[in-house]
């Protein structure tokens, strides 16, 4: 039986949440908001994240399953599809992406003198900001996509 914290935790221990306040309250982020923080949303979409989560419902069925862990996880509200679809949509992107800067500015520092094997005429980023929604296509159901020739009609794949 495990007795240490959990190594999303201890992972999370490792970003600099006063930046991460300083975003939040920059643009008013836990304004009205009773139960579920910017900081929870926050670690439940990294948890998706870190977990390959795909839908909402995948990452409410798994953090559920936690729900004795969530506490010493860090997040501190009950999560539920609704109140993440609602977060998700609601609160103000800026909040995410300032965050997103602060992480990028100290991994430059950190990483300024390392050869990565490739040289780069400018700086080059790759931010995942999923969506979280399957993709299904309804030409083939069950398959998951066209294929490789997509139907010409056809608007999600």
């Amino acid at each position: 039986m495990n007795i240490g914290r959990t190594v999303f935790s201890q992972l999370m221990d490792l970003l600099p949440m006063r930046e991460f306040r300083k975003c939040v309250a920059r643009y008013r982020g836990n304004y009205k908001v009773q139960h579920f923080s910017c900081l929870d949303q926050f670690l439940c979409m990294a948890f998706a994240q870190l977990t390959y989560r795909e839908s909402l419902r995948d990452i409410e069925v798994c953090l559920r399953a936690m729900q004795p862990k969530l506490y010493h996880m860090g997040i501190r509200s009950r999560v539920s599809r609704s109140t993440l679809a609602d977060a998700n949509e609601r609160r103000d992107w800026r909040i995410y992406a300032d965050f997103a800067q602060v992480l990028i500015t100290t991994a430059k520092r950190l990483y300024a003198n390392e050869d990565f094997g490739v040289e780069l005429d400018s700086t080059a980023y790759a931010l995942d900001s999923g969506d979280h929604r399957p993709r299904v296509c309804r030409c083939f159901p069950g398959r998951g996509s066209c294929g490789p020739k997509p139907r010409s009609n056809c608007t999600r794949c």
